[in-house]
């Protein structure tokens, strides 16, 4: 690896896996993330690309492996640590806020981002108020900010998510399953939104996909997961031709 390609590395992971009693989900993975890009994982059902998740965001320990990120060792920090960093994962609104409108929702994470959890009830709000509104115009929400999380659209719903993530300020996102059970209609909107994010918030997106139309169109960099493995990793063109992907993940219609 030339200086100038290691100095855009941004996350590597080297030899991570994570046991769990005798099954090993996450197998000797490495991986490489370049700064300003997106970058997704894929495979099937049970590949591990969820345990991998919770490796990077530090919600698990790995059982073996390192995990460099911007430079810093981050394997088994705990995930406050991790997030503060700049590593920050998208969950569900509604399983966290769902009685609380879109810009309370992010005036909370940003609560939580400026350490005043203590200011939780009076939303610490003459401070973030603005910053809460501009994170919501970014993810395309100002019209429904005043609308409870459990009242939007899923679409929106997700796009929400996102919307708390970026409160934390990250340098890296890990989206996963962005438009898991969405409309076309809504799918294209969140595929705009993370190549908006890519490009104009200069972020760099770790994407867990299942529509290959969606990975293959957006990607810069694909790597695929295969029983704890990765089987295939290199640019999205390179790696749609892969043989072996076809044959194991993408089937017939690759």
């Amino acid at each position: 690896m030339s200086d100038e390609t290691a100095h855009d590395i941004l996350l590597s992971a080297r030899g991570l896996v994570r046991d769990f009693g005798p099954f090993r989900a996450v197998d000797g993975v490495d991986l490489d993330v370049r700064s300003g890009t997106i970058h997704s994982v894929i495979g099937p059902n049970g590949a591990g690309k969820t345990t991998l998740f919770r490796l990077l965001t530090g919600i698990l320990r790995p059982t073996a492996g390192s995990l460099e990120f911007a430079g810093e060792q981050l394997a088994g920090r705990p995930t406050h640590v991790v997030a503060r960093r700049g590593i920050v994962q998208a969950f569900q609104t509604t399983s966290i806020f769902p009685r609380l409108t879109a810009h309370e929702s992010v005036c909370a994470a940003l609560v939580s981002k400026h350490r005043r959890s203590r200011d939780l009830i009076t939303w610490f709000h003459r401070g973030l108020a603005g910053e809460a509104s501009q994170v919501l115009e970014t993810v395309g929400l100002s019209d429904v900010a005043d609308e409870q999380a459990r009242a939007l659209s899923h679409g929106d719903q997700r796009a929400l998510e996102v919307a708390l993530a970026l409160a934390m300020s990250p340098r890296l996102l890990l989206l996963d399953e962005p438009t898991a059970g969405m409309s076309p209609f809504e799918s294209h909107k969140m595929v705009q939104l993370v190549q908006r994010l890519a490009k104009e918030e200069q972020l760099t997106v770790i994407l867990s996909e299942h529509d290959m139309d969606t990975v293959f169109g957006i990607s810069d960099r694909v790597s695929v997961m295969h029983q704890g493995r990765v089987l295939a990793d290199g640019p999205a063109p390179e790696v749609r031709r892969n043989a072996d992907v076809m044959a194991i993940y993408l089937g017939s219609e690759a």
